[in-house]
C-alpha cells in the first residue's frame, strides 16, 4: 500500500507517527545516536535510547529537539528521514504530504526550520499545526464549535495551554516546563535527600512506575539504584510516590500558574463554557497519577484526563490527514 500522507507528533521525548489506513506505525524516543569521528548516524529511536549513559567517548546519544523546537538541524533531518522512510515502508515512489506538530509559541524561524527539515527528509508538502489544536482534536474536542474548550498538553519539553473556539486558538501559553524537567527534578531531589546520583532513564522509570501529582494515602514504592556520592559505590534506595509528588510540586504549580494566566486572558463567555465542561489534560504528563485532581484543587475547575493521552497529538494529525480539505483552511494556514 502506497503511503501518501503521514502525521508526525514531533515531541521532545517521543515521536509518534500516524498514517491513514494503518493507524499508529511508530512510537519511539526522539533520540539519535551519532558516531563522532565520522559524524554518522548509528541508531534512531528506541535503539538509540538504550545507548544513553552507556556509550564510549566516540559515540554520543543526542536529543535533537529541545523544549519542543529543533536544537540540531542536521540530526533532526536525519531522524525525520528515518521515520518517514520507515512509515512509508521503505519503498515509496510518492513523496508523502506530512503534518507535523509544533509548540503554540513557536517563532517563524523555528517553524521554517521544521518545514525545511521535513521537505529535505522526503516530504512533498510539510504542514505545521500547533500542538494544542492537534491534542484537542485527538482528545475528541469539537474544535470548530463556537463553544470554548481548554486543553492542557503536558509533553516532554513543553506544557501547552490553550483555549480553542471556532477552529482556532483564542488564548495560549507555552511553558518550557514538562516531562524532561520533571525527570531532572526527581534526580535533584534524590541527590539532595539521599546523596545519590541517578541517571535520567532511572528518574523517568520512577516517575512512570510510582509518580503522582498528589500524595497518596497508600504509598507506592520503587527501588532506585545509583551511585553514592559519599562513598562512590553503588547503592539502592526505596523511593515512594509521595516523595516524587514532593519533588514535582513546584513544577506542577508553575504549570497551574500558566493555566491561570490563560484564564485571565480568556473572554468571560468562553471561561463560562470551560467552567461548565472542565479542562482536558493530554500528553505524556497526563499519565501522572492524580494530575486531574491536582488541577481541580488548585484551579477550582473540573479536570479530565484524555483517553490515550500520549497519542492525542498524533491522533489529531490523523484526523486532519483524513479530512485534509475540511481542515486545510482552518489549521494549515501560513500561521500554522
Amino acid at each position: 500500500m502506497l503511503v501518501r500522507q503521514i502525521g508526525i507528533d514531533l515531541g521532545t521525548t517521543n515521536t509518534v507517527v500516524y498514517t491513514p489506513g494503518k493507524g499508529f506505525v511508530i512510537n519511539e524516543p526522539t533520540i539519535v545516536a551519532l558516531s563522532l569521528p565520522e559524524n554518522k548516524v548509528l541508531a534512531v529511536g528506541r535503539e538509540a535510547k538504550d545507548m544513553i549513559g552507556r556509550t564510549p567517548e566516540d559515540i554520543c546519544a543526542y536529543r535533537p529537539l529541545k523544549e519542543g523546537v529543533i536544537a540540531d538541524y542536521y540530526i533532526t533531518k536525519a531522524m525525520l528521514t528515518y521515520f518517514i522512510k520507515k512509515a512509508s515502508g521503505g519503498f515509496n515512489f510518492w513523496r508523502p504530504d506530512v503534518v507535523i506538530s509544533v509548540p503554540a509559541g513557536i517563532t517563524p524561524t523555528e517553524k521554517r526550520a521544521v518545514i525545511n527539515a521535513a521537505t529535505e527528509a522526503g516530504a512533498k508538502n510539510a504542514y505545521v499545526v500547533r500542538e494544542p489544536l492537534l491534542a484537542a482534536l485527538g482528545a475528541g474536542i469539537p474544535i470548530n464549535s463556537s463553544s470554548g474548550n481548554m486543553i492542557v498538553n503536558i509533553g516532554g519539553g513543553t506544557s501547552e495551554v490553550a483555549v480553542i473556539s471556532l477552529g482556532s486558538i483564542v488564548c495560549a501559553s507555552s511553558l518550557r516546563v514538562a516531562g524532561n524537567k520533571f525527570d531532572q527534578s526527581i534526580m535533584d531531589f534524590i541527590k539532595k535527600k539521599y546523596s545519590l546520583a541517578i541517571g535520567e532513564q532511572t528518574a523517568e522509570g520512577a516517575k512512570i512506575a510510582v509518580g503522582s501529582a498528589l500524595p497518596l494515602k497508600n504509598k507506592l514504592e520503587f527501588e532506585v539504584r545509583g551511585r553514592d556520592l559519599v562513598s562512590g559505590l553503588p547503592k539502592d534506595i526505596v523511593l515512594t510516590s509521595n516523595e516524587i509528588a514532593e519533588a514535582l510540586n513546584p513544577l506542577l504549580l508553575e504549570v497551574a500558574s500558566s493555566v491561570q494566566k490563560v484564564f485571565n486572558e480568556t473572554p468571560p463567555e468562553l471561561v463560562a463554557d470551560i467552567m461548565e465542561k472542565g479542562l482536558i489534560v493530554s500528553g505524556g504528563g497526563a499519565n501522572l497519577r492524580n494530575i486531574d485532581e491536582f488541577f481541580k484543587r488548585i484551579l477550582g475547575v473540573e479536570s479530565y484526563t484524555a483517553e490515550d493521552s500520549l497519542l492525542c497529538v498524533a491522533k489529531g494529525s490523523g484526523t486532519i490527514l483524513n479530512h485534509l480539505d475540511a481542515y486545510k483552511k482552518t489549521l494549515l494556514n501560513k500561521n500554522g
